[in-house]
């Protein structure tokens, strides 16, 4: 049990310094509170209705699903872009790479297409 009392030690000392950081910051802030600092925005845009009708805009998350899309492609591209520098990669993983990148590239194509990049509808 001894091993384990460096782990809390550290564990305790960042619960501890995270406390500090808030507490010193809530002393040195500025106070400046206004309706229209105070007022809810998302993305830059007035919010449409009440939070608890339950109407909002769901643009914003299509948005953030094409990002994730993306953002996974990256992650495959990444590990694949240190392999193709080995010398016995063969033509079929660089012909499936760009495969992957074509169905992507469909994909982006169709979102565009159906106007789910467009910023103002």
């Amino acid at each position: 049990m001894a091993d384990y009392l460096s782990i809390l030690f550290m564990a305790g000392f960042a619960a501890f310094m995270a406390c500090m950081v808030l507490f010193v910051g809530s002393l040195f802030r500025p106070r400046n509170p206004y309706s229209e600092k105070l007022s809810p925005w998302e993305c830059g845009m007035e919010p449409i209705g009440e939070a608890d009708t339950g109407h909002f805009r769901v643009h914003f998350f299509i948005i953030a699903i094409l990002f994730i899309v993306f953002d996974v492609e990256i992650l495959y591209l990444f590990p694949w872009a240190v392999i193709l520098k080995e010398p016995d990669i063969s033509t079929l993983v660089f012909i499936e790479m760009f495969i992957f990148i074509a169905v992507l590239t469909v994909g982006l194509a169709y979102a565009w297409a159906k106007g789910a990049l467009d910023w103002i509808k």
